[in-house]
């Protein structure tokens, strides 16, 4: 269902009865669950929206999305999980599960039972023995790495022991079960035949790579002899040095330097990645892209600098070091040589930009019961939180209308005008709340994959895109502002100059000290838009300009 990209029709935050409505859905769809279980699954005060999208295909969804990551979502008012942890009742191995037709099923590898896939069961059990285990088992609506997977934060299954070794199991939300090594062939057959015959065939090839892999959920791939005695962060390690003198070895050029870390990072090493294996610097022993660069600086193979504030930079490379001619370029697999364009998640990676609010001088009275100082760097949460327990516990809130809170001489001087000081007595929860925020000093905070946060005053500069004319009346498009979103000018330049066969050029920014701009020659607002919101995946709110995109011709 998720096989391809789908199309957003709207995004809101879930009202405090649908919340406690979703709960009790859960709870109905899910028996098994418990209410601890079914709180972490929607929290009761954490950011919850509704997102409603239209699949390919043309169905309706419902997903539930919390903290950034789809956690439900909701196909013909059937609720199914896109957490693939969900957790549900084990039963002992003693043969297939009673399973229905229509059942709703979870799908895990060999040797590890954290379930990669969601479907409904295409047939009973009885039918699943009668046809020998052959046919057209489940209709998968959801796998691992398919686009509603890459919409939240990409993480991977974990690493589950299965109940017994040598077993593959066959998960469904009543139960799971380990089926008989002999019949693991019959069983992928099973599950995956049927997706091709209805056109399917790029989630077909996915399940069928993970299936026929099964390794690769516990060792990445990697010979197994040689990686079973060692930790997951072990070889998490082993992967990131691998990535990184691939990416040294074949991709990065002298003529690339000065390269941004995140460039560095998104566009080389993350597609140095072995097919089927997801480099994730958090599990490895260095936790950050920064330390793992000042590693390889120590050791005289590259060297980094800071060339603008809180944005570093590769300045050198040693291309003879004995560590990058000494390596072995592995093979790609038979798989990975004919799907790895297809299948490999998008390399840049968009940082995650945070709204955050500075305490002024004038405002100190009032956050300094909580703790903050002037200078202090808040969420908007935090803050709406402070003022709530300021007035409940100064005993500010009305006796008589809960929804007004009386202002004592602190939010008299904070948040009132010279001209109300005397006029205005009580305010409602949400003016009062609306006058502190708009009291507080706009910042920001930008953290890039791999980075420690930058937290800026202010508020970010969005990606500019302007027309301009030159000689002979030319029309230029010029984009500035691109290092603040990790992105390195002259790899965008490269991208353009191919998808828009126009010439580009890259100069300093007038006026902005150490920025770059991009010049297309043409109107190229069209490509620069697809660019920056499809192929970068960067929010549209961040970007000014796309409005001057050239209008198609009118049809005679």
């Amino acid at each position: 269902m998720f096989a391809k990209a789908f199309r957003v029709k709207s995004n809101t935050a879930i009202k405090g009865s649908d919340r406690r409505k979703l709960r009790a859905d859960v709870t109905t769809a899910f028996p098994t669950l418990g209410t601890d279980q079914v709180s972490e699954l929607v929290p009761g005060k954490e950011e919850l929206n509704i997102v409603k999208l239209y699949a390919y295909k043309g169905d309706a969804v419902t997903v539930y999305v919390s903290g950034g990551n789809p956690i439900l979502f909701e196909l013909e008012k059937n609720l199914y999980p896109t957490d693939l942890m969900l957790p549900g009742l084990v039963m002992p191995p003693a043969g297939l599960p009673q399973v229905q037709k229509g059942d709703l099923c979870a799908i895990s590898l060999v040797g590890n039972r954290a379930p990669v896939a969601i479907g409904v069961a295409a047939m009973s059990t009885a039918e699943m023995l009668t046809s020998g285990l052959k046919g057209r088992g489940f209709s998968v609506l959801h796998t691992y790495q398919d686009h509603l997977w890459r919409s939240g934060n990409k993480s991977s299954p974990p690493s589950i022991a299965p109940l017994a070794l040598d077993s593959a199991d066959l998960s469904e939300e009543k139960g799971s079960v380990q089926v008989d090594s002999t019949l693991q062939g019959d069983m992928r057959h099973m599950i995956l035949k049927g997706e091709e015959e209805n056109g399917e065939a790029h989630q077909a090839c996915e399940e069928k790579s993970l299936s026929e892999a099964p390794e690769d959920t516990s060792t990445g791939g990697l010979n197994q002899d040689s990686t079973e005695s060692k930790t997951l962060q072990e070889q998490m390690d082993e992967l990131l040095q691998q990535c990184f003198l691939h990416a040294l070895k074949c991709r990065v050029k002298k003529a690339d330097l000065p390269l941004l870390t995140s460039t560095f990072l998104g566009c080389h090493m993350f597609s140095c990645c072995p097919e089927g294996r997801q480099l994730d610097i958090k599990k490895s022993s260095y936790k950050k892209l920064s330390k793992f660069l000042q590693q390889m600086q120590q050791e005289q193979i590259i060297q980094v600098k800071e060339l603008s504030k809180g944005v570093e930079s590769i300045v050198a490379v040693d291309w003879k070091h004995p560590r990058i001619t000494s390596f072995v370029i592995p093979e790609p697999s038979p798989t990975s040589q004919t799907i790895q364009e297809g299948s490999r998640e998008q390399p840049y990676h968009p940082p995650d930009i945070k709204p955050l609010y500075c305490v002024p001088a004038s405002m100190t009275l009032l956050f300094q019961e909580s703790g903050h100082k002037k200078g202090s760097f808040l969420e908007g949460s935090e803050v709406r939180t402070i003022i709530i327990n300021y007035a409940k516990k100064n005993d500010l809130v009305d006796a008589d209308n809960k929804n007004l809170v009386k202002l004592d001489p602190i939010l008299c001087d904070c948040i009132l005008e010279k001209n109300e000081q005397h006029t205005v007595m009580k305010l409602t929860w949400d003016s009062l709340l609306t006058r502190c925020l708009e009291k507080l000093q706009p910042a920001y905070q930008v953290t890039f994959p791999g980075q420690e946060p930058i937290v800026k005053k202010g508020k970010i500069c969005p990606i500019d895109i302007t027309l301009a004319q030159r000689a002979s009346n030319k029309k230029v498009t010029v984009v500035r502002n691109l290092e603040a979103y990790g992105l390195d000018p002259y790899s965008v330049a490269a991208i353009l100059q191919q998808r828009c066969q126009a010439s580009t050029t890259v100069t300093s920014a007038p006026g902005a000290k150490d920025s770059l701009q991009v010049q297309i020659q043409g109107n190229q607002v069209h490509h620069l838009g697809w660019l920056l919101l499809e192929e970068y995946q960067l929010p549209r709110k961040h970007i000014q300009g796309l409005e001057k995109a050239p209008k198609p011709g009118k049809k005679k």
